[in-house]
């Protein structure tokens, strides 16, 4: 529920959990100076305008009270488009700017944003003018890390990766990542960047149990490279939950609203999987959002993992679920109701 428009939290200046860094594990992105938390809020999906300001302000905000310091974003996140980052603009200019050098915050550009030939891609022109414009949404002068959202096929990659290492040297990111990249234009982009003096801080690849792709080439490049990783999709866009076990979509679930899942999803085959995993968690003592986000930390090359959080109890259960060292056993058991090694499930 959120919060009521006279609580104290709206109407005091906020002062954050003196605490904040006692909960959630700290990790080194690759070979790099940079510590994050080992889980990481992401606001991709929660932080449009069909949702109050007040009950996104206070999912931030609890997030940075529990050393959630790493915020998540890119330019097309909403909805509408641009929405996310206006919403977090508001929440660092109500009192988080204070600090702002707490935080780390990344966004990225490569996805449709605006119409005609420049508002898609990896062209010097798009990257360049989308960050310059997600900086006056999110009203900050620089972003910690900005990343090429995926790889553009009508765009010389040596454009895209000159484009990363020339706003790294205008000083509105500090780093650059990558995300969506399959391994060898990976490498490609790592590579292109050093000839540059810019080091490719982090990769950004969809991971959980239910996709183990990157396990096949991406992170033996990764630990090749000393390249970090921040996985996003832990929770398999939620079918890593209790909420369809018994094979029903609720009205209020990513299933029913959500372009990037649906009711569809909802096979034997998952139902099967979701209730071995569900027993396995309950063996385990933890929810089976803890154990995924357990499981895909249970390897480092996997610096963090991105979350989503409707509500703050999400966010205590991901810091939960960092501080969890899955035995032996239980990450073999998983194996059953997992996707293949490599691989991902249907």
């Amino acid at each position: 529920m959120p919060i009521a428009a006279d609580d104290p939290r709206l109407t005091r200046p906020f002062e954050p959990a003196v605490t904040r860094y006692t909960d959630v594990p700290f990790q080194r992105a690759g070979a790099s100076g940079v510590q994050l938390p080992k889980v990481s809020l992401g606001l991709w999906q929660n932080f449009g305008r069909d949702r109050s300001f007040d009950s996104q302000r206070e999912i931030v905000l609890h997030a940075f009270d529990r050393g959630v310091v790493h915020i998540d974003l890119a330019n097309n996140y909403g909805p509408p488009y641009g929405s996310a980052e206006s919403t977090f603009g508001a929440v660092l200019e109500s009192g988080l700017a204070r600090y702002r050098d707490e935080l780390f915050v990344t966004t990225k550009a490569g996805y449709d944003m605006w119409p005609g030939p420049f508002g898609d891609g990896g062209s010097r022109k798009y990257l360049v003018r989308s960050l310059e414009q997600s900086l006056q949404r999110m009203k900050t002068d620089y972003v910690d890390v900005f990343y090429s959202h995926r790889v553009d096929p009508d765009t010389p990659i040596e454009e895209t990766a000159t484009a990363l290492a020339d706003i790294v040297r205008s000083g509105k990111a500090l780093y650059v990542g990558i995300s969506n990249y399959p391994a060898p234009l990976a490498k490609r982009a790592y590579e292109l960047l050093a000839e540059q003096g810019v080091k490719l801080l982090l990769h950004q690849p969809r991971y959980s149990l239910f996709d183990r792709t990157p396990e096949a080439e991406l992170f033996p490049l990764l630990r090749e490279l000393s390249v970090g990783s921040a996985v996003f999709s832990p929770l398999a866009q939620g079918l890593l939950t209790r909420k369809y076990i018994d094979g029903d979509v609720p009205a209020d679930s990513r299933a029913a609203n959500s372009f990037f899942l649906n009711g569809s999803a909802l096979t034997d085959g998952y139902l099967d999987r979701i209730r071995g995993i569900d027993r396995i968690a309950q063996e385990a003592n933890l929810s089976i959002p803890q154990l995924a986000i357990a499981w895909v930390l249970r390897d480092p090359v996997v610096t963090t993992a991105i979350i989503g959080a409707s509500r703050t109890s999400q966010i205590d259960d991901a810091v939960a679920a960092s501080q969890v060292t899955l035995s032996d056993d239980v990450v073999a058991a998983l194996d059953e109701f997992a996707a293949p090694v490599g691989g991902s499930v249907s």
